[in-house]
């Protein structure tokens, strides 16, 4: 593999999402299998647009750790970042797919995920320090070693390049929202690029407020903040301009990995050079795509994909 433009860092494992829809867990007969984890998502989306990406985490010894590296490479994202904890399970999540806008998940993630023992060893330093586009999330400091590590690799990082922090605030992984407050905000200064939702720029910066957040984020010195609305679109805001991108208008099939799908073709559009609102609203129409289909990884979009929705 040529040079990564991309590593992304964090969850990884098996979504098992249910065959028969509009009915609860209890009822559900039969359930498919896919690869799934937000930094994963990711990275699966970046590589569909042609970039050049591996994920760095860790799964089980077990099974499932098989089939996510096996997952990776049909993706065309590189595995070799990958390790393995003997002693722990690689996570598995089971989805209820009602609402379809915002299914509830069941995560099986105990003692600890192996994704967040990722100890400084473990590390490739010398991609963090090389790797044109770094993507960390909000989970991955929920707990130690992995707080410890991830701090360590953006202290390194020192903003370099395209550093971008994903929110992706999960309540499930905190003992409080203080404790998230504390820790993901420490990451805020330390990245160029921050994308969440309002929810998850209220729990970073205090505000739900999509242009009081900006300003918030801005000020700590974020060059670029990406603010996801749903139904209302997308603020993107640097420091002298800012637009809101509308929604695209689609039948929500799965909620899930559209904001992964966002992720992915943000990513691309960092590395393409692009002004923000093109990327805005190229990661809006990936996004779109994503939620009007089935399942996470599998449902990352093409290119071509994007362009025509973009055109209708």
């Amino acid at each position: 593999m040529t040079e990564l433009e991309v590593l992304t860092i964090g969850r990884v494992g098996v979504d098992l999402y249910p065959e028969q829809t509009g009915v609860s867990l209890a009822e559900v007969r039969t359930f498919a299998k896919f690869l799934g984890g937000t930094a994963t998502n990711v990275a699966v989306a970046a590589a569909r647009l042609d970039r050049r990406t591996a994920v760095l985490t860790k799964v089980g010894a077990d099974g499932f750790g098989e089939y996510v590296r096996n997952a990776l490479e049909d993706f065309g994202v590189a595995s070799r970042y990958v390790g393995t904890s003997a002693d722990l399970q690689t996570p598995v999540v089971f989805c209820e797919l009602r609402p379809p806008a915002d299914p509830p998940l069941l995560f099986y993630r105990s003692p600890i995920a192996p994704d967040l023992t990722l100890t400084e060893d473990e590390i490739p330093w010398d991609v963090i320090d090389s790797v044109p586009l770094l993507w960390v999330t909000g989970t991955g400091v929920s707990a130690e070693p992995g707080r410890s590590t991830q701090r360590a690799i953006l202290e390194r990082r020192a903003r370099h390049g395209h550093t971008v922090l994903d929110l992706d605030y999960r309540p499930m992984f905190w003992p409080d929202i203080e404790t998230a407050r504390t820790e993901i905000g420490w990451m805020v200064d330390h990245v160029n690029v921050v994308v969440g939702n309002r929810t998850e720029v209220q729990v970073a910066v205090g505000t739900a407020d999509p242009d009081a957040a900006a300003d918030r984020l801005l000020a700590r010195g974020v060059r670029l903040a990406v603010i996801k609305r749903g139904a209302e679109g997308v603020l993107i805001a640097t420091e002298s301009e800012r637009w809101t991108v509308p929604p695209c208008r689609i039948d929500v099939v799965c909620g899930l990995g559209a904001g992964d799908g966002f992720g992915g073709a943000l990513a691309h559009g960092l590395l393409s050079g692009w002004d923000p609102h093109r990327i805005a609203s190229y990661a809006n129409a990936a996004g779109a795509l994503v939620a009007a289909r089935l399942a996470c990884a599998d449902a990352m979009p093409t290119h071509a994909e994007i362009e025509e929705m973009l055109c209708t």
